[in-house]
């Protein structure tokens, strides 16, 4: 869609090769643009949640519990283990979104020691609207790509992102 304009990085990236023109900048040039890009696509994608009175994080706890299927319903271990975060942390979202109405804690059938988390009707609703938002939102933010250029994009990122996490 064009040609795409002088950005941070370019000033960055001529001072270095101003400075030390016997390094290679194109993976600094790269990586800098990934982690901007990071962090100015954060902001757009968290305003979404924001609108709604969300947290990233409560939005992820009841995005997972939506992506559960019916019954809508988790135990907080394994939403923990889901979401990458401590046990500590999801019992401090879970009081949070407890609090709002929009999860509630309910007695495990298969365990009567052992508790589940499950969306309420107004978690399930809220959920859905915001999912949808933040997907037409996603979209919106790469709408200068091609679809073309949207399919390359997955497939370097995915490359990139499959290699780095098998060496650990």
């Amino acid at each position: 869609m064009g040609e795409p304009k002088i950005d941070a990085v370019d000033v960055i990236q001529e001072q270095w090769r101003r400075e030390r023109p016997d390094l290679d900048g194109e993976a600094m040039a790269i990586l800098g643009r990934l982690g901007r890009l990071s962090v100015v696509a954060a902001e757009k994608i968290e305003a979404v949640f924001t609108a709604h009175g969300l947290q990233r994080g409560e939005f992820d706890v009841l995005a997972t519990l939506r992506r559960a299927g019916e019954p809508y319903e988790l135990n907080p271990s394994g939403l923990a283990d889901t979401l990458m975060m401590s046990r500590a942390g999801m019992t401090g979202r879970l009081d949070r979104l407890e609090q709002a109405g929009l999860v509630r804690r309910i007695a495990d059938a298969g365990d009567r020691r052992a508790i589940k988390v499950a969306l309420t009707d107004r978690g399930l609703h809220l959920v859905d609207i915001v999912v949808t938002e933040h997907f037409e939102n996603e979209t919106r933010i790469l709408s200068v790509l091609s679809d073309k250029e949207r399919k390359e994009l997955d497939r370097i990122t995915r490359l990139l992102l499959t290699d780095l996490e098998r060496e650990g």
